[in-house]
């Protein structure tokens, strides 16, 4: 099983104001002149984490995080406000520029995976490939599956919990009594809900149970800001993204996505590839969503050393300067 190249820390790290009230954070690491690729982190709110990294080969790639407007380091924190999809690519475009970089190698999870495709569908020709860890398509039935039917059934303990502070009479429409809790000026009304949908995450995303290590505020603004999307159809339409893969299917991709996959279901990645067809689908045993899982992890590292045999001009041994 591949392991995580080391721990390195930016050569460079940037602010760029956007649409007010936002000012987004990103940072380079890795080689100032290598492959350059940009990290879609998920949620929508979760940040870009330094983890990230460690997936690709420093001597060969140049190795973009961002933060995702009100998330990490970006300001204001949580902010609601002119926050939407397409604003989040209008921000990936900015950096692009901003950075002068002609082409990339985008890679998204879970949330990220979403923006990432639906980034390369509106600039097909600054994408020179795609990496997607467990596909999500953002469409209605994905939604109903982990927030009103679906896997209520598999972890029908920890969806009693979930459940339990919403009244019967709202439970018709799980998002909607969350979002009202989650922006309810009450602050005990607040902290109860953020901290039973952080819960009902954390006991799904992985297949042995994930050990919380957020802050309050930090489940918070995932809370609000995933609930803020969710609420909305994630400023799309239904199935835009698989009604639009035509704009991208010359575009080589890997696709990895766990087995046990109880946020996002294996059947979003089936379809993906299908629809795709210039991508490679990675079905990893013994992985759920999380891409901290070991197996999960082995496969990121994989696609991104595959997407480095591709286009980097001096294929060299792993790790070799």
């Amino acid at each position: 099983m591949l392991k995580r190249y080391p721990a390195i820390k930016p050569f460079a790290t940037h602010r760029l104001q956007v649409e007010s009230p936002h000012e987004i954070y990103f940072e380079e690491s890795g080689s100032e002149e290598g492959l350059p690729v940009i990290v879609v982190h998920g949620g929508p709110g979760a940040g870009s984490h330094p983890d990230q990294r460690r997936w690709f080969d420093p001597t060969i790639y140049r190795i973009i995080l961002f933060d995702q407007r009100g998330c990490g380091q970006s300001t204001p924190h949580g902010a609601l406000e002119n926050n939407n999809t397409q604003a989040l690519i209008a921000d990936m475009e900015a950096i692009r520029e901003y950075l002068k970089i002609e082409r990339w190698i985008v890679l998204g999870g879970s949330w990220g995976a979403t923006l990432a495709l639906l980034y390369a569908q509106a600039h097909a020709d600054r994408v020179k490939g795609l990496i997607i860890r467990s596909a999500f398509l953002a469409n209605q039935k994905d939604h109903r599956w982990f927030f009103q039917d679906g896997a209520n059934h598999i972890f029908p303990y920890f969806w009693d919990e979930f459940i339990s502070i919403i009244p019967t009479s709202e439970r018709s429409d799980l998002l909607g009594a969350y979002y009202k809790r989650l922006t309810d000026k009450n602050e005990l009304n607040q902290i109860k809900a953020v901290k039973a949908w952080s819960l009902w995450h954390r006991r799904c995303s992985t297949m042995v149970p994930a050990v919380e290590t957020k802050t309050h505020a930090g489940r918070a603004r995932l809370a609000r800001l995933e609930c803020y999307y969710f609420v909305n159809q994630c400023f799309i339409e239904e199935d835009q993204v698989i009604n639009n893969m035509n704009k991208i299917k010359h575009i080589p991709g890997f696709i990895v996505h766990g087995r046990y996959d109880m946020i996002t279901t294996l059947d979003n990645a089936y379809r993906l590839q299908k629809a795709w067809g210039a991508a490679k689908l990675d079905i990893v045993r013994e992985a759920g969503h999380a891409s901290s899982e070991p197996a999960l992890n082995d496969a990121l590292i994989s696609a991104t050393e595959k997407m480095a045999k591709l286009f980097d001009d001096k294929p060299r041994p792993r790790g070799v300067s």
